[in-house]
């Protein structure tokens, strides 16, 4: 039987201020024990993995090797306008596809 991802976990200065972002961007719960120092963030539905954010003491030195890429399915622009309302700003645009920063500057992508 072949495994499964259970959560995706961020290293963060502030695990409770990406949480709430991630909880809010993708419809999941924010777990109501989450703090500065952890947060959990349960995915929405089933088969999607949780999401775990963890305070640490060192700075993120280089871009991230991996990203989200989120599917906008009412329009990339209205998808964009949302995130942004939610705190992540907007880094690039090519064509269908831009790309955002949450509020610590990680990377992910909001396509068609």
């Amino acid at each position: 039987m072949p495994t499964y991802i259970k959560s995706v976990t961020f290293d963060c200065r502030d695990a409770l201020v990406v949480a709430r972002f991630w909880a809010a961007a993708l419809g999941g719960e924010l777990d109501e024990d989450s703090t500065a120092d952890k947060a959990y963030v349960e995915a929405p539905g089933w088969g999607a993995p949780n999401l775990w954010f963890q305070r640490v003491p060192e700075p993120r030195t280089a871009k991230l090797r991996m990203h989200f890429d989120l599917r906008a399915p009412g329009g990339v622009p209205e998808e964009v306008e949302r995130l942004a309302s939610l705190g992540a700003t907007v880094k690039e645009t090519n064509g269908d596809l831009t790309v955002m920063q949450d509020p610590e500057g990680n990377e992910f992508c909001v396509e068609n």
